[in-house]
């Protein structure tokens, strides 16, 4: 038997242990080859994401109101600055520069000291500084820097509030951010970053990535001179009138587009638009809605008589009071001087389901589509949930709540000749490279009044700002239409002693409007009353944004429109012969909007025109109010006094008037009756 030799066992050992090589290099290389790439390229390559611009936010105009800006964000390894044993002098002396450095660039010295500290491993420095402004710093030794992008807040409270902001990470938190983050977050891109033995990484020459894509820019139709005088007029009014918190709004009638909506609160914490988001009882501003419902289905008229017993009249145990006192009105009046009385009246003539739809059509109840996250729909009960008193509650605008934005729309339909439109909060917008993607066109809702009523409508409401109680809101030289309302404020279902929501709601101009103006103030100390505290203010916002160059109003328009002193001084020309005569008697009996002819404040339109003061002896009182009414001529009872619940008499042999019947006057004065049954 032949025995190997150990000189034979070594080569076979050499020759296996070669075959073995051969074949492991064999299956790595050919067969698993695609496996150790990736392995490979795990350990050498790393993939860094690259953040998405978010889209920007501009007004209408096309002016910048939110952006994302590119910053640096700073990281030292103080041990790389100072940290040297051949030259520890050269070391110290980097330190040394670095804190410079860092000074220059606005660091806090706290950070500072924990970026010079060689104890220290690594500091990640506190805040986001420009590229510029950091150039000599991230040239050192020592020193990282990453970029990262920073979502740019908008300049103002209201703004803020409606738009919200996103965080350091660029994810939205509220407001439009987040109802609109898939248009604005855009798609992040994709970089190839290498590494060598030490770790030290660089940007790979071969390796392909994608470059990020931004987010859309979106288009508001917010404007912002208006917004901006709608906030200082806002604020201004807090500190003038002590209120806790107040809203504004206006919105265009013609296509339902919000030009500003600013919201303030004393609670610092309170963020959200309240325009949106804070229901409240809208009080005596939803009474024009009433009034327009029975136009349309005929069951009343503007120049209609109701008893209103001298400002306190009883309903079923509940006591209602007018502020403006007076023994009878209009459905005019009612609406001039904020009649609660007048007004339950009118509304008993509805059926319960009549009084629920009408407040439905106007699109109470249901939020309005904005795009804004945390928007209310307010509250608007059944009828199955009324009691006793829920009609007559609803007619003087209390037992629902509405937001501001949801009464602004609501008054569009006036002053648009009767349809309720869709608000609008974005009005054009546009991918990356420009493409238009989406456009805001008009959209209807519903009709809920017909173009000769919400035409009457308005007129009544220029009544209300003319000689009604809302004359602080009138403008010397364009007629403005609107309602005042002064509401009970309520707290967990209580109403608050002393607490109440002042609001006024204006038409401007009130022949051809172009803007809608809610102004709400909570609390106001100085005075309760809407046409006192907010109607002021809606005055302040007007003139402001008359005079404002870039105000989204069609100047053209206001120039064509006849001038409000200009028609006052024509009317007071004509009737100049008969100015001492006509002094509007002012006595127990009087209604409350008398006032002289030559008085400084300007005369509307309607006393141009001269007629005939009717004979109106023989009729009834209501007879006589009518006969007054159709030609032309407002009504001031003097001298007839009824009971509480006294009916009106049907007939009189001693109407008299002043001026007497036959004498010529002019149209919309005072002609005082006086009617003995």
């Amino acid at each position: 038997m032949i025995r190997p030799s150990r000189v034979g066992l070594m080569h076979g050992a050499f020759v296996l242990f070669a075959l073995t090589l051969v074949a492991r290099s064999a299956q790595v290389q050919l067969l698993q080859t695609d496996q150790w790439r990736t392995r490979a390229r795990r350990q050498q390559v790393a993939a860094s994401s690259i953040p998405a611009p978010r889209g920007m936010i501009v007004d209408a105009s096309g002016a910048l109101l939110v952006e994302s800006r590119q910053l640096v964000k700073l990281s030292v390894a103080p041990k790389e600055v100072g940290v040297d044993k051949r030259k520890p002098a050269a070391g110290a002396a980097r330190l040394r520069a670095l804190a410079r450095a860092l000074a220059r660039a606005g660091v806090e010295p706290e950070w500072i000291a924990r970026a010079t500290d060689t104890a220290r491993v690594w500091v990640t420095l506190k805040g986001r500084f420009l590229a510029s402004d950091v150039t000599h710093v991230t040239a050192m030794p020592g020193v990282h820097f990453e970029s990262v992008l920073e979502r740019m807040p908008p300049s103002t409270d209201g703004l803020r509030r409606l738009i919200g902001h996103a965080d350091d990470a660029g994810a939205p938190v509220d407001g439009m951010e987040k109802a609109l983050d898939a248009l604005l977050r855009g798609e992040p891109g994709r970089a190839a970053i290498l590494r060598d033995a030490k770790g030290v990484r660089f940007n790979s020459p071969t390796e392909g990535g994608s470059e990020p894509r931004a987010g859309s820019t979106v288009q508001l139709t917010i404007n912002r001179a208006l917004q901006d005088i709608a906030e200082r007029s806002l604020g201004d009014a807090l500190r003038q009138v002590g209120a806790t918190g107040g809203d504004i709004v206006m919105l265009d009638p013609a296509n339902g587009e919000v030009r500003a909506m600013a919201s303030r609160r004393a609670d610092p914490l309170a963020l959200a638009a309240t325009v949106l988001t804070e229901p409240y009882e809208p009080g005596s501003t939803l009474k024009p809605f009433v009034a327009a419902r029975l136009l349309d289905m005929h069951r009343a008229r503007t120049d209609e008589v109701m008893n209103t017993y001298n400002g306190t009249w009883e309903l079923d145990g509940r006591k209602i009071v007018d502020d403006h006192p007076a023994p009878f009105f209009t459905l005019g009046d009612v609406i001039r001087f904020s009649s609660n009385i007048g007004i339950v009246q009118f509304a008993q003539r509805f059926s319960p389901r009549e009084q629920y739809e009408l407040l439905r059509d106007l699109g109470f109840g249901v939020q309005s589509g904005l795009p804004y996250p945390a928007e209310e729909s307010g509250r608007l009960p059944s009828p199955q949930r009324w009691d006793r008193q829920t009609p007559a509650s609803l007619a003087m605008g209390y037992a629902l709540n509405v937001t501001p934005l949801q009464l602004a729309t609501a008054y569009a339909a006036i002053a648009n000749g009767g349809e309720l439109l869709e608000p609008a909060l974005v009005k054009e917008i546009h991918s990356p490279d420009g493409t238009l993607t989406y456009r805001h066109t008009r959209r209807v809702v519903r009709r809920v009044m017909t173009e000769e009523t919400a035409r009457t409508v308005r007129g009544l409401l220029r009544g209300v700002v003319e000689v009604g109680t809302a004359q602080a809101a009138s403008l010397a030289t364009f007629d403005i239409a609107g309602k005042t309302g002064t509401a009970k404020r309520t707290e967990h279902g209580r109403y608050l002693a002393g607490k109440y929501t002042a609001s006024f709601v204006g038409i401007f101009p009130a022949d051809r409007p172009q803007i809608v103006i809610l102004v709400k103030l909570d609390n106001p100390s100085k005075s309760i009353y809407g046409g006192k505290s907010a109607a002021p203010v809606s005055k302040t916002v007007l003139l402001a944004a008359i005079a404002a160059r870039d105000a989204s109003l069609d100047r053209r328009a206001l120039s064509a429109a006849p001038m409000r002193a200009a028609r006052a001084s024509a009317s007071l020309a004509d009737g100049a012969a008969r100015a001492d005569s006509l002094v509007r008697v002012t006595d127990a009996g009087s209604l409350p909007y008398v006032y002289r002819l030559d008085a400084p404040r300007t005369q509307s339109a309607t006393l141009v025109v001269a007629h005939e003061v009717p004979n109106v002896r023989g009729l009834s009182l209501r007879g006589a109010v009518y006969a007054l009414h159709r030609a032309g001529f407002r009504v001031s009872i003097a001298s007839f006094r009824l009971g509480r619940d006294a009916p009106l008499p049907r007939t009189g042999t001693g109407a008299t008037t002043t001026p007497v019947a036959g004498t010529v006057a002019p149209a919309g004065s005072i002609v005082r009756l006086a009617f003995e049954p």
